[in-house]
């Protein structure tokens, strides 16, 4: 299939005007911000820091946590555990140890979510969602991050439970996964973050290593809490592939609007009125190996749906004006070094940044489905946050909370390498209003230039 250079942008048109996406890129309403790419039109942005230098503020948080910051306005809102009770036992089993690492403080019992003013960091309220955190080999119950309306913002905690809250703290109504549609059952804890579309929170559970239970995607007014609609999500794939840690992605062309769920050895489209699923495409465990849990999420380039899967192959699938792909308008496969298992790629609208868990950085040309540059080395350390592009340059974070600037284009730069206070950082970085926000294991950082 012949592929045409429109964007497919989520919410906002590369065709717009500055003044538009300046407004629009003032806010980071969801883990993978505005364009639901990683992506941010926003400009000088500073290139360094370090403790002393281009920090805004930085707030204490309880614990660490993998949600991304969500920014609002005047609100940031990050989820975090309670602050570890020193005279509780820390984790022996299996499932609470890190890929390479021992067993690690899971942070305290409750399920927090905090809003901060954005201005000087302030923590304005802290509002307990559920309890009984606990570690999952390399996250705890706080990783899905929030999203937000400007006027609402909803929170999912990795025990299920869905809360809708209002600016000031007030919730507005709660639910329960587990209870309502049975335990969850994926091997690494549950950590997809929810999909805000036109007033409804649209929440998938991929699941099948330790369950017989469907996996399933639901629709909640993101109002009332009612249920618009619930579908189930079926697979063949077989004992830890059905897991996926995914989130959702909307397509838009013209009046037509799609939800994307990928995950369970597939990809799929799925009308928004009804959950209804409307196309199925193959290809994300060729193999059908037993092993392949999905966690990279789907983004979209120009008329290319990229889909990531563990590590390779990575699905390039082209669209046309029905959105209805099949295995046929598969593009290209990415079947090389450089491809992330963790870190969800990103892009400048021209270009695809891959980063892997190593710290290798690639340029890949999307229409061709070739390296431009790269693999090329950054820093030693394994990376688990997702990469963000802006202002001319890509940033990603390692697990030891040191910030890498590469330039985005066709040649490759390192600019630079910032370290902050460090610890256990799998958080991804967000950018609104001109500024970096980086979490850590102990902080939240502002970053902007002085």
């Amino acid at each position: 299939m012949q592929t045409t250079l429109r964007s497919l942008f989520l919410f906002l048109p590369l065709a717009a005007t500055p003044t538009v996406a300046q407004e629009h890129d003032a806010q980071w309403p969801g883990w993978r911000g505005p364009h639901a790419n990683g992506t941010s039109t926003a400009t000088g942005l500073p290139t360094t820091w370090s403790a002393d230098e281009n920090v805004v503020w930085k707030t204490e948080l309880p614990s660490w946590s993998g949600a991304t910051p969500v920014v609002w306005g005047e609100r940031v809102f990050v989820m975090s555990p309670s602050a570890q009770d020193a005279s509780a036992p820390q984790p022996t089993d299996a499932s609470a140890r890190g890929r390479r690492g021992p067993s690690r403080d899971p942070g305290g019992d409750a399920l927090l979510l905090l809003a901060l003013d954005a201005n000087d960091g302030k923590i304005l309220w802290t509002r307990e969602l559920d309890r009984g955190n606990r570690l999952w080999r390399k996250s705890n119950q706080t990783s899905p991050s929030p999203v937000t309306d400007g006027t609402t913002v909803w929170a999912t905690t990795g025990t299920g439970v869905v809360t809708a809250l209002d600016f000031e703290g007030a919730v507005l109504w709660s639910k329960d996964l587990q209870k309502e549609y049975g335990a969850f059952g994926m091997n690494w804890g549950y950590a997809s973050s929810p999909l805000l579309h036109d007033g409804d929170l649209v929440v998938q559970v991929l699941h099948g290593s330790h369950t017989d239970e469907t996996s399933y995607v639901v629709a909640f007014d993101g109002a009332t809490g009612d249920v618009h609609w619930k579908v189930d999500r079926p697979t063949d794939a077989q004992r830890e592939s059905p897991d996926a840690y995914t989130t959702p992605l909307l397509l838009r062309r013209g009046d037509r609007e799609q939800i994307v769920i990928t995950g369970g050895d597939y990809v799929t489209g799925h009308d928004p009125a009804s959950g209804a699923e409307l196309w199925r495409v193959a290809g994300l465990n060729p193999r059908k190996a037993p092993n392949y849990r999905v966690v990279a999420s789907p983004l979209l380039i120009d008329d290319l749906l990229i889909v990531p899967t563990r590590v390779r192959p990575i699905l390039a699938i082209a669209l046309d004006d029905a959105l209805t792909p099949t295995d046929d308008d598969v593009m290209w496969l990415w079947d090389r070094q450089g491809a992330p298992d963790v870190p969800t790629p990103t892009t400048d609208g021209r270009f695809l940044y891959l980063v892997d868990d190593g710290g290798l950085i690639t340029c890949v040309d999307p229409g061709l489905g070739e390296p431009v540059w790269g693999p090329e080395r950054t820093v030693q350390g394994t990376v688990s946050g997702s990469p963000v592009c802006a202002d001319g340059k890509v940033f990603f974070t390692n697990e030891e909370g040191i910030t890498v600037v590469v330039r985005a284009g066709e040649t490759f730069e390192l600019l630079a390498t910032n370290a902050l206070d460090g610890g256990y950082t799998i958080a991804s970085p967000a950018i609104a209003g001109g500024r970096i926000f980086v979490r850590t294991e102990q902080h939240l950082f502002c970053i902007g230039a002085e």
